[in-house]
């Protein structure tokens, strides 16, 4: 093959992928949701009633089936699809010191609505002491950071 052939081959190959990129939803497609900017159906465009901030609910108060604090929210544990699994719970310790982690399942925590000027919480149908008695959320190690370089060969 020539360079031209080459050339042209790979020219007319991005115009192609640019063209069927601007081609039209097929019909009955799903029209993009309420809440996403038009021109983008990736786009959403305000917070829903229904809705958290991960910025908003870390810290935010644990109670125990006893409603009483078991913990804070400390971290928030995603799947691949980016679906909340579990909420990390920082459980016993003072000012964060002694606490353990503890991971608990999305579907055990329920809002408790503000009241009094305070923020909403969170509940859980354990206790204290059996988060104490759970075991320990252990994340996976942060693999190690590299510098780009390739290793050196010793010296002779």
């Amino acid at each position: 093959m020539t360079k031209a052939s080459i050339v042209f081959a790979t020219v007319s190959a991005l115009t192609m992928s640019t063209a069927l990129a601007q081609a039209p939803e097929r019909p009955g497609a799903a029209s993009p949701p309420a809440s996403a900017k038009s021109g983008s159906s990736q786009i959403v465009d305000a917070q829903g009633r229904d809705e958290w901030l991960a910025s908003k609910l870390r810290g935010t108060t644990v109670l125990g089936s006893d409603n009483q604090k078991v913990g804070d929210v400390v971290d928030i544990l995603l799947d691949k699809s980016g679906q909340v699994r579990a909420f990390i719970v920082g459980v016993g310790g003072v000012l964060g010191l002694g606490s353990k982690e503890v991971a608990i399942d999305l579907t055990e925590f329920r809002e408790v609505p503000p009241s009094n000027g305070s923020k909403a919480q969170l509940k859980v149908p354990m206790t204290k002491e059996q988060l104490t008695q759970a075991p320990d959320f252990k994340p996976l190690p942060s693999p190690p950071a590299t510098t780009g370089s390739a290793p050196r060969s010793p010296s002779r």
